[in-house]
Parts: structure tokens; sequence; C-alpha cells
């Protein structure tokens, strides 16, 4: 059964609230997902949140099944009110769903290659709503996932596993830096396609192989000059008008489109 909490004093609150802050996630190994369209794609993705809150008041077919679920998990199950939601999440108007997840390891090796055609490589990203909609991107293109390299914005912060409207659950995550994540790569087959302005070859005109790693480079300064150098293929998005470059997940959108729509004309042929 449910339990409730409505005192900010609570020790559970406070460790929560904590979560916010990226020392607070590493010290606890866990992070907050909040409402329930998230939480259902995380249930169905075959993740169920540690503990689950939610407001009072709050009836939807889609909460019960949640609840179910993470009871009989031996989740904790909290019943709670707006403010303490608000205290939890920052957010002026809070959702009424919000789950605290355990992370999951984030490594290299972990990653099975041979399950997609496609990956998508973002190095020093340091935005989370790139990250989210990179995310989202790969979801959509049914792509493996997202291999962050070298520094990037924590996948588990608040406003990244908000940006990505489930993906996180969706799609696999692998933190690396470039001197491990090049040997990985060539220790298998794959194609490693940068984007940059660094070169006259247009994004159409290469004919990808499978498998295929779509790598893009820091918002603000794109990729080094070493790392290009790296890539099999370096090809450049055409722009039209005064601008010089496209968003970054804007950029992997393009690209990522391109790649599969290639595949699906040549298996219609």
């Amino acid at each position: 059964m449910p339990r409730e909490i409505t005192a900010f004093s609570n020790p559970l609150v406070k460790d929560v609230r904590a979560l916010r802050e990226k020392k607070g996630r590493r010290r606890q190994g866990m992070f907050i997902a909040e409402g329930l369209r998230i939480l259902t794609e995380a249930r169905e993705a075959g993740r169920l949140p540690a503990i689950l809150f939610y407001a009072k008041g709050t009836n939807h077919p889609l909460l019960a099944a949640l609840i179910a679920e993470v009871e009989a998990a031996h989740g904790d199950v909290i019943e709670t009110n707006a403010d303490i939601l608000h205290k939890l999440s920052g957010k002026e108007n809070p959702q009424t769903v919000l789950g605290v997840f355990r992370t999951w390891d984030t490594s290299l090796d972990r990653i099975d290659r041979a399950c997609a055609d496609l990956w998508i490589v973002a190095q020093a990203l340091r935005d989370p709503g790139n990250l989210g909609t990179i995310l989202r991107t790969g979801d959509a293109v049914g792509a493996g996932g997202l291999i962050l390299v070298d520094e990037c914005v924590d996948p588990f912060s608040v406003e990244a596993v908000r940006a990505t409207m489930g993906a996180l659950f969706t799609q696999t995550i692998a933190t690396t830096g470039w001197p491990d994540f090049i040997p990985w790569l060539r220790a298998g087959e794959g194609e490693l396609i940068g984007t940059s302005l660094n070169t006259a070859l247009d994004y159409q005109e290469p004919r990808y192989r499978k498998p295929a790693f779509i790598l893009v480079g820091n918002e603000a300064q794109g990729l080094p000059s070493t790392y290009e150098a790296e890539c099999d293929t370096l090809v450049k998005i055409p722009m039209r008008g005064k601008a010089d470059s496209l968003n970054a997940a804007v950029a992997t959108a393009v690209m990522a489109y391109e790649v599969i729509n290639q595949w699906r004309h040549a298996g219609n042929k």
C-alpha cells in the first residue's frame, strides 16, 4: 500500500531533492524522471522507479498499472501533494507523478553494436535540450543509441531526462573518452561519418555503409581537427542562408534521416 509524505522535513524528501544536483546523483546512484508519460515509457522499456511519488487525487489507469508494478517489485510508492512535488522537481507547475530511478552502467563495452545498423556519437555535447532531441531522433530512426564522447552533459540530469520525453529509456547510452572510443570502434565493423564545415563533400553524395556511426561535435566548437582526421567520411550540410551551421541536434536529425533513407531506397530497388 502507498504511504503518505507531506512534510518538507522528511529525510526522503531531502534525499530526492538532492538528485537535482550532479553530486547528489553520483552519491546516491539515482536520478529523477517526471511525468506519467515518461514513467510509462520507462515501464514499457522494462525499467521501474525504485521510488514513485504521485499527487493525492490523481487517478489514471496508467498510474494504477505503474503503482501495481512498482509495489510488486518491492519499490516504494508515496502519495504526496503538489508542494512536495514542486520541492522535488523544482518546477512551478510540477507533474503529478515523479519517479526516482537507479542509474545504470553506461560503459562503452556494454553496448551490443550488432543490435542496430545506426549509432549516434556526440562529442563534448553540453546542452541538455540537444541531448534530449538527439535521443528522441535516435528512437525515431531506430538507432541503437547514443555514445557520449569526452565531457558531456549528464544524461541523468533533471533537464536532460525531461528533454528526452522517455527516449532515455528506449535508447542505449554510453559515456567514454575519445582515446577509448576509437579502438572500440575499430575493433569491429563501422563507418565513422563526421559532420564538419571543413570539407566540400555534400552529405548526400556518399553512399553510407552499415553499420554507420554519425559523429557530431560540440555546439560551439564543432569537432576537433584530430577527430575529423579519424573519420572514414567527413561531410558538410549545405547552408543556403546567412547562418554558417545548424544546431547540433538538427544536424544529427538531418544526417540520420539521410542515412536511413539511402538504406530504405536501396532496399526497394
